[in-house]
């Protein structure tokens, strides 16, 4: 075998197989065109989920007949005028990405600059026809069709239309968000399947893509370190979804997928989430081109930061304090949930039998339909005197709460969560607000009152440590040792005390008392280091410590079933609304529901 160069045409079916491997990457590319050509509006229309065909129309500078005819070339581009791959300043810069597609495809590109001549081209498995004038408007025109028909092996490996066309929209979607000065519009088959005009509200955008719900409950960010920002929203821990698909990070305008958001993330809400359970967010990082390499994967997909923990610290530094802003709500969703529930459940009650002296005699069986625990009294110390006295066996003695000194308040003088009314099946109270009414889970709420005591008191106290009798050996890689060894200082300011015991092992000096024989201290250690490896960083000790101090705060708190006098359900409302993060409990459900007065008589169809 003797060593050759290969056809340029093959070069290009093998750049093709790591830039456009699927349909939704070709029109990625392309879009992405479009945008950095300054467009204001973009059109796509697909067909057979992108494998028929690819159209994207927009209305961006154009180019000349010189620039077409390279454009189709390799490594022929506009986006590097001082060749510095430190510096760029745009969404694409390889020029590989239209003559890849055009090692594939049979494509076609028709386009116009302002105040000059319309041309087009067209190229069919990278051999290219002449440029030819074009009756064209301004912007550019590109039409892909039978995508991969050159190297049919490829479509072997797409997927069905429908999952191509959904990662299509998917890809649509991301770069509508960080681009909501631009108009998109996607069909399908001759379908509207997308259709986002110019906004100059990025939450307004955010919300068409995501969901009236994130509108609705979004918290905004927004922080600065060290030149660089970081803005976005991010959803209220009652607001969250199966998957962390929901989860998107933008760079520099640029859409990527990595670890570090993931990471986090799931660092930012350990506290106020369930870990199957995650949150909704779109965060956008601006920082200068020579801090982030984008350089390091052909799709762009991802980035390689120069300082990442200064980026991690930032993004988790700036979710949580926007967490702890707004940790006393909890999201609409939560409302219209239940009011769903309400509707589909609802069925009317028997109607009363009258005689001449008004209502009848009640039978027993009305209060079995409609208040199946006791009835509704007229006079809220009578309810009192019945409902609150209970016997002697049924007494939970839990910790008293502590009156607040500074209830917070509105603007009217009015408690954020009202003013308790009742108590009904021993668990849920049932306060009165301006707007309307609130219930409230007694075991959930008071067992985020008592988790966020043992948090402070934690942090005044410091995290007392267990020394071992003997120190426990755990042999590793000699890599995930070192790892661990690295951050030894952070593990120990958690109470885990480790030191280097020869190559791949680690001797446990102490561990957390709160774990302290509870706890697979190998199994532990070996679990931190896959942490490390995966994330770059350790979160698992302190979400295992705040696990323990949760199960601890559900024995401590207000059990379901304890009667509560009207001082205690106030006391405990008024604690809540001086809580940070008392919107939720430390499992991510919500403590509380409020339904206003217009919501509660539409249930009535008084409105």
């Amino acid at each position: 075998m003797r060593i050759r160069y290969l056809p340029e045409t093959l070069i290009n079916q093998i750049a093709a197989g790591e830039v456009v491997e699927r349909p939704s990457a070709a029109l990625k590319e392309l879009v992405e065109n479009s945008i950095d050509a300054g467009a204001a509006q973009i059109s796509i229309d697909i067909k057979g989920g992108g494998k028929n065909l690819i159209v994207i129309a927009d209305d961006g500078e154009g180019m000349n007949a010189q620039e077409l005819e390279a454009a189709v070339d390799r490594h022929a581009t506009s986006k590097l005028p001082d060749d510095d791959l430190l510096n760029i300043k745009n969404l694409g810069f390889r020029g590989e990405a239209l003559a890849s597609i055009a090692a594939v495809s049979r494509l076609k590109i028709q386009t116009r600059e302002k105040g000059g001549q319309g041309y087009e081209i067209t190229v069919e498995a990278g051999k290219k026809s002449p440029v030819k004038p074009s009756a064209h408007p301004k912007g550019t025109r590109i039409e892909v069709r039978d995508l991969f028909y050159a190297t049919p092996a490829r479509l072997k490996f797409l997927k069905t239309e429908r999952a191509e066309f959904m990662a299509i929209k998917d890809m649509v979607q991301r770069l509508a968000m960080a681009y909501p000065h631009v108009s998109f519009y996607l069909t399908q088959d001759g379908a509207k399947a997308l259709s986002l005009p110019v906004t100059l509200d990025p939450k307004a955008r955010l919300s068409a893509i995501l969901g009236k719900d994130f509108g609705e409950n979004a918290i905004e960010i927004a922080a600065t370190r060290e030149g660089i920002a970081l803005s976005g929203y991010a959803g209220l821990p009652t607001l969250h979804r199966g998957t962390s698909q929901y989860q998107y990070l933008f760079v520099n305008g640029r859409s990527v997928q990595d670890k570090l958001i993931t990471g986090c993330v799931r660092a930012a809400y350990m506290d106020v989430l369930h870990r199957g359970r995650h949150p909704v967010v779109a965060l956008f990082l601006t920082l200068p081109s020579d801090l982030v390499d984008v350089n390091v994967h052909p799709a762009k997909a991802e980035v390689r930061f120069q300082d990442p923990a200064l980026v991690r610290g930032l993004i988790i530094g700036a979710l949580k304090t926007a967490i702890h802003e707004h940790g006393f709500a909890t999201a609409t969703t939560v409302s219209t949930q239940a009011l769903g529930a309400m509707n589909r459940s609802f069925s009317p009650a028997p109607a009363l039998p009258l005689h001449r002296g008004g209502l009848a005699r009640v039978p027993a069986s009305y209060y079995r339909h409609t208040a199946p625990s006791a009835p509704v009294y007229g006079h809220l110390a009578e309810a009192q005197s019945l409902l609150y006295e209970p016997e002697p066996a049924a007494r939970y003695e839990a910790p008293a709460f502590q009156e607040p000194a500074a209830p917070a308040q509105g603007d009217d003088g009015q408690y954020a969560l009202g003013a308790a009314r009742a108590q009904i099946h021993e668990n849920y109270i049932i306060a009165q607000t301006r707007e309307g009414m609130v219930i409230v889970d007694q075991h959930a709420a008071h067992e985020r009152l008592v988790y966020e005591r043992f948090k402070t008191q934690m942090a005044e106290r410091g995290i007392e440590k267990q020394g071992l009798l003997s120190p426990e050996i755990v042999d590793l890689a000699e890599q995930a040792a070192e790892n661990l060894i690295e951050h030894r200082d952070m593990f120990a300011r958690l109470g885990l005390e480790i030191e280097p015991f020869g190559p791949g092992a680690i001797s446990v000096q102490s561990v957390p008392a709160l774990l302290s024989g509870k706890a697979d201290i190998a199994g532990l250690i070996r679990d931190l280091a896959d942490d490390l490896a995966e994330h770059g960083h350790a979160d698992m000790l302190e979400e295992k410590l705040n696990e323990m101090l949760s199960t601890m705060a559900c024995h401590g708190s207000v059990r379901s079933g304890r009667r509560m006098n009207a001082e205690e359900m106030n006391a405990l409302l008024r604690e809540m609304e001086k809580t940070p993060l008392s919107g939720q409990c430390n499992h991510g459900r919500p403590t509380y529901i409020a339904l206003s007065l217009k919501e509660i008589e539409k249930l009535f169809g008084r409105r």
